[in-house]
């Protein structure tokens, strides 16, 4: 399982001009699922996705959590984000999870999030728009 974070002022996920998912400050997570990922390993994820400290504290030092920094999680499937880029031109998806494994997966992980925090999703599998 592969995360891509992002500290935003904000971000919004549109599909076919219909707005899934918008916050304010807080974290991007572009999360890709691969074929051998489990309940383990989203939790896991979730856990550090949850606890890094990327935000300013008043001292400006990089100390505090999304939680801590009274941000928000906006969580939008990426597959490609299982690529594998090793050989040639033409990206490999063959460690990519299948779609209902991925699908399974991604509400997991976001259903561990919501446990614990404030968050929003984007659609999966349809194409998305982030802004």
């Amino acid at each position: 399982m592969i995360a891509l974070i992002q500290r935003v002022t904000q971000a919004q996920v549109d599909v076919k001009g219909e707005t899934v998912g918008k916050i304010g400050k807080g974290l991007l997570v572009l999360l890709g699922v691969e074929k051998d990922d489990d309940h383990a390993k989203a939790d896991k994820l979730a856990e550090k996705v949850l606890n890094y400290r990327i935000f300013s504290d008043e001292n400006d030092k990089m100390n505090l959590n999304v939680q801590q920094a009274n941000g928000a999680l906006l969580v939008v499937s990426q597959f490609t984000l299982a690529a594998d880029t090793q050989k040639g031109l033409r990206p490999s998806f063959s460690k990519g999870a299948d779609p209902t494994l991925a699908k399974e997966l991604y509400d997991y992980f976001s259903q561990n999030v919501l446990k614990k925090f404030r968050w929003k999703t984007g659609v999966l599998p349809q194409i998305c728009k982030s802004a």
